[in-house]
């Protein structure tokens, strides 16, 4: 499946596309190139897709080479859900999502400015992410219940949806805040941390918000899984780093700018920054991984699925919290270039104060 010679009229190909066709891309390419390779076009439509639409094609092929590290077998038997997994502890159904942005709001490729963001207040840009993942997860949630839990291969499996942020620009800020605030009702308060950081030792302090109102009055409830209301959804993978810039810090070909990143360190995740130069291998393919389970799940995911250093995987149960993975885990990355309007990379904004 050739992903990158144009099949699309120019006019028509994705912003973030046309950003990754020239020749100091090739080693990127190459890095994207090879999680696709066994990918199928089940459809013959993928790379039509892939060239005009981008990041939920992208997404799905990040995560074909994510499992192809775990060195799981995919079935390709039937044409949904997207991963129908064969992994040494069982098999495991995956349904692939990208929370988009509204209807008339800034894409992630806009790039305009966000005052707040450049001030430490995050929270406008986690309240916007935490309404988008909520209905990018719900969308799912419905697939399974009209179709998928009718399907021969489907019952009596762990049900996972993998979903990745490009609701907004500046996305990758969000980190896992938005997520948890959504399946367990647990917001990090960045802004009561940094009023006052000697008070939290061990970081900003999670609250509990209860509910989220959007721009039309709605009113979502959070804490999906601290309840069986969604059991079953066994778990949500989710990655604010899958990005282009991903396959910058992966990339072994070296091109003039630095790879910025922040990683965590210790039980708590204290945030450590890093810088390599660009053509050194800076992480690999699971860093940023995060595996959030389902206490109430009907068909569980065991722990050990996706167990790997660096990779954090949490539930809320009612026993409290259990986590791991958050020593040496990928909190943040941005590549920059000295050319940085001829080599802006796709969904990398900004590296944080």
């Amino acid at each position: 499946m050739d992903l990158f010679t144009p099949i699309v009229d120019a006019e028509h190909l994705h912003p973030n596309f046309k950003a990754v066709q020239i020749m100091q891309r090739a080693g990127e390419v190459a890095v994207v190139k090879d999680w696709a390779d066994g990918f199928p076009d089940r459809d013959g439509k993928f790379v039509d897709q892939f060239q005009r639409t981008f990041n939920s094609c992208f997404w799905e092929v990040y995560l074909h080479g994510l499992f192809k590290d775990y060195g799981f077998e995919m079935d390709w038997a039937h044409p949904s859900p997207d991963f129908w997994l064969k992994t040494p502890l069982g098999e495991v159904i995956v349904e692939a999502v990208t929370a988009n942005e509204a209807d008339g709001a800034e894409p992630e490729w806009g790039r305009k400015p966000i005052e707040l963001i450049e001030k430490g207040d995050f929270w406008p840009l986690n309240r916007v992410a935490i309404i988008r993942l909520a209905n990018a997860l719900l969308s799912k949630v419905r697939k399974y219940e009209r179709t998928y839990r009718a399907l021969p291969h489907v019952p009596r499996k762990p049900f996972v949806i993998a979903v990745a942020p490009f609701e907004q620009p500046f996305f990758n800020h969000q980190y896992d805040r938005p997520i948890q605030a959504l399946l367990y009702d647990y917001y990090v308060d960045e802004q009561a941390y940094k009023a006052n950081p000697s008070r939290y030792p061990n970081g900003p302090p999670g609250v509990k918000l209860g509910d989220i109102k959007k721009d039309n009055g709605a009113v979502i409830d959070l804490g999906l899984f601290l309840d069986d209301r969604w059991r079953e959804v066994s778990a949500v993978i989710f990655s604010c780093t899958a990005t282009w810039g991903k396959a910058v810090a992966m990339s072994s070909v070296a091109r003039d700018g630095v790879i910025h990143s922040v990683w965590g360190q210790g039980e708590f995740g204290k945030p450590d920054k890093r810088e390599k130069p660009i053509g050194v291998p800076s992480e690999g393919i699971s860093d940023g991984l995060m595996v959030f389970h389902n206490h109430y799940a009907t068909n569980p995911l065991s722990w050990d699925v996706f167990h790997r250093p660096g990779v954090i995987q949490v539930v809320f149960g009612p026993d409290g919290v259990q986590f791991e993975g958050r020593d040496q885990s990928l909190q943040f990355r941005v590549p920059t270039q000295w050319d940085r309007d001829e080599m802006a990379d796709p969904g990398d904004e900004a590296m944080p104060s």
